[in-house]
This record gives C-alpha cells, structure tokens and sequence, in this order.
C-alpha cells in the first residue's frame, strides 16, 4: 500500500470519531495549534508547500506543522479542498471545561449568546471575533451546531482560543443578559460588564420573545433610520468593541 494510500485510510478510519472536528486549511490549523489544539492528522496535496507556509506565515508553529502533515489525496477525503490545500483533524475541547469556564465568577470578559443564529458563515465570524477581542466564549440556541466544519472553517479555527458551545434558555451562563434589541437603550450611554451576556438575535427575527424576557437590560446599537439592521458579526464587533475598545493593546 502507497503513503497516500496509507494515509487515506488513516484518515478515514480517525474521522469516525465523534470528538473530532474537522480543521479545512492552513488558517485553521495555524490557529488550533497555537491555541493548543490536540491535533490528531494532517493531509496535503504538497505537504512541501504547506511546510513553506508555515515558515512564511506561521513559525510559531512551523516545527509542529511539519511533523504533522502528511501527503494525501484531499478530493477523495473532504467535500471541499481548501485553496492552501491542506485539512487536519483535532479533538473537539472537553464540554465540562467549557462549561465551568463559561461560569466562572468573576468573569474579566463577556460571553456572546447568539439566539437562533442560521448563517454557518455569521457564527463563524463570530467566533472570530469573539476570539480576537478576549471574549470569554460564543454560546449558541436553537438547532445549529457551532462545531459544524463550515463555522470553524470561517472561524479560522478559533474555537479553540476561546469556548464554543450550545445552551438552553434555562442553561445560559452565569452573569447579567444584555440583549441587542431596537427598542433598547442607546449602546452609547452604557457601560458594558466584564461578565456580561451580550445576547443577539438574528438579522430577520430578532431576538426570540422567551430570551427577552429573560434579559436584564435591552441595548440598541445607533442605525440610520430606514436601515433595516446590521450583519451579524457586524453587530457583535460594534458590541464587543464598545465593551473592550479602550482595554485593548
């Protein structure tokens, strides 16, 4: 049997398991090593090329990049070949972890809740900034899995430098709710806490009536009037940037 016979096999046999998350290209994986990432495999098309892109991009992690990755046939492994031409699989963190992490009290930074999110590509970027600004996690209700391969992948593979999860109404993490909402008070004249839950709904929707209802503050985010709503991530990066604007280096 060839080496990339060898490692076709391999990675079919580890992507049976349930506790691991597919990382689709070289940012994702960059970023899961860094974060500490247990990652399991790597498969290229040109592990040479890919070995070079981390000397460029990413030295950091260079050394750990090239004992990983492997020679493979990437179209007969994953339904979309990334352009850097590489994939890797990782085990997903532990939930228990990331539920007292979720917890902990006091909290230095805010959890993000996305209430009923439908966009893989929003909850991904989403993730990425949640990652980028320190927060402590992105919780997610309703039927969307945040771990789905098409989040991470436009997450960059951040999930692992912050928490990702999903949550009940009835199991939202600890802390005061701050829901986005056009009816609340203006961003500008608050003062956002560390172990805030900043909670937004979806662009159409909104936030759902039970999730208002639970909330402890409604904000609004300052729009032009006729102006429907903001994206997604859009609104969470205004949000987040008015929590840690002045906080970060």
């Amino acid at each position: 049997m060839s080496e990339l016979e060898q490692s076709g096999r391999q990675w079919r046999e580890t992507a049976e398991r349930e506790d691991l998350v597919l990382l689709d290209g070289f940012h994702a994986l960059k970023h899961a090593l860094r974060f500490g990432a247990d990652v399991r495999m790597v498969v290229a098309d040109d592990p040479e090329a890919v070995r070079a892109l981390a000397a460029e991009l990413a030295p950091d992690v260079e050394g750990e990049v090239a004992r990983l990755v492997r020679g493979g046939r990437l179209r007969e492994l994953v339904a979309r070949v990334h352009p850097t031409g590489v994939a890797a699989l990782a085990v997903r963190p532990d939930r228990t972890e990331g539920r007292a992490r979720l917890d902990r009290q006091p909290r230095t930074a805010p959890v993000v809740l996305l209430d009923n999110p439908r966009n893989l590509g929003n909850v991904g970027a989403v993730v990425r900034l949640a990652a980028g600004f320190g927060a402590t996690g992105v919780v997610t209700r309703g039927d969307l899995d945040p771990w789905h391969p098409n989040v991470v992948r436009a997450g960059a593979g951040l999930h692992y430098a912050t928490t990702v999860d999903r949550v009940d109404i009835d199991t939202l993490p600890a802390g005061p709710v701050y829901a986005l909402d056009p009816d609340g008070e203006d961003i500008r004249a608050l003062t956002l806490p560390d172990d805030a839950v900043l909670a937004f709904g979806s662009e159409r929707h909104g936030i759902s009536p039970e999730l208002r209802e639970r909330a402890d503050h409604l904000v609004a985010l300052p729009m032009r009037p006729q102006v429907s709503s903001y994206n997604l991530a859009t609104s969470v990066a205004m949000t987040l940037f008015h929590w840690g604007g002045p906080k970060l280096p």
